[in-house]
């Protein structure tokens, strides 16, 4: 008769992508590579906090203009952190997926 295909509807191992099926398995390197790439987005983001703490250290000239200069950090800071535990948890979850 005709052709069968390769997989049937109800396949659970295959996915969507791109308009492209495939395998469950081939999908998680992305996941964790995509993970990696944002994690590493995070770090660079808690190095430049860092970088600005120290920079605002060295030419506060009182206590106050410290305190504000750091103020101004903390959001910057609060991102990137997030940013890199996103990022791991993303690796984490391509692990536990392959």
């Amino acid at each position: 008769m005709g052709m069968q295909p390769a997989y049937t509807c109800s396949d659970k191992s295959f996915v969507i992508c791109h308009g492209k099926q495939l395998l469950w398995g081939q999908t998680m390197p992305i996941l964790i590579w995509g993970g990696a790439a944002v994690s590493v987005i995070g770090l660079i983001g808690l190095i430049i906090s860092i970088l600005k703490v120290s920079k605002a250290k060295k030419t506060a000239a009182n206590d106050d203009e410290l305190r504000e200069a750091v103020k101004k950090v903390v959001p910057l800071n609060m991102g990137a952190l997030l940013l890199s535990t996103f990022g791991l948890m993303m690796v984490i979850l391509g692990i536990f997926l392959k």
